[in-house]
């Protein structure tokens, strides 16, 4: 009977490690290249087409399905990750009775989100790119559910054909 040398057999055991660790879920590619360790797990979110989101949709169904994206994509982004608090059900109460602070709940809302989708990005293991300011500034001109959702579907994007509910790793 032998005995491996001191080196031996820890690539396996490396590689059976990572493989646990991304067990039930999807990592992402560059993270399993680089084989850096997943720092908790998650819910993928849904891909949307983000001029359905912004402009077909809403008018469709006469401005309500923006409420319906406002309130799903806090919903996906807290179920993504679990350190992103969940705003669902305050952010849809802004938009519905945000008249009564003449408009500024909602709009605290609003910057709020893009702060949410940079912690999902950083959690992606992505460089953050998502704006406040500038969802602020193009919500004025009608843009920003358009530059919110392809800042979301970056993330959805990282982790490749992954099915939205699918179970993926966080790196950050």
């Amino acid at each position: 009977m032998s005995y491996p040398q001191q080196g031996q057999g820890q690539p396996h055991q490396q590689q059976q490690q990572q493989q646990q660790a991304y067990q039930g879920g999807y990592a992402p590619a560059q993270q399993q290249q680089q084989g850096a360790v997943a720092r908790g797990t998650g819910i993928n979110m849904k891909r949307r087409n983000p001029a359905a989101a912004w402009l077909g949709l809403p008018i469709i169904t006469l401005g309500i399905y923006g409420l319906v994206w406002f309130f799903k994509v806090h919903n996906e982004l807290h179920e993504y990750d679990r350190r992103i608090d969940n705003a669902a059900t305050n952010a849809l109460l802004s938009m519905l009775f945000g008249g009564i602070t003449l408009g500024i709940w909602p709009l605290v809302m609003w910057v709020k989100l893009a702060g949410r989708i940079a912690q999902a990005q950083r959690a992606a293991g992505l460089q953050p790119t998502c704006s406040g300011g500038m969802g602020f500034l193009l919500g004025i001109f009608g843009f920003g559910v358009l530059y919110y959702q392809i800042q979301l579907n970056k993330i959805v994007d990282r982790y490749g054909e992954t099915p939205a509910g699918q179970q993926v790793s966080l790196v950050a």
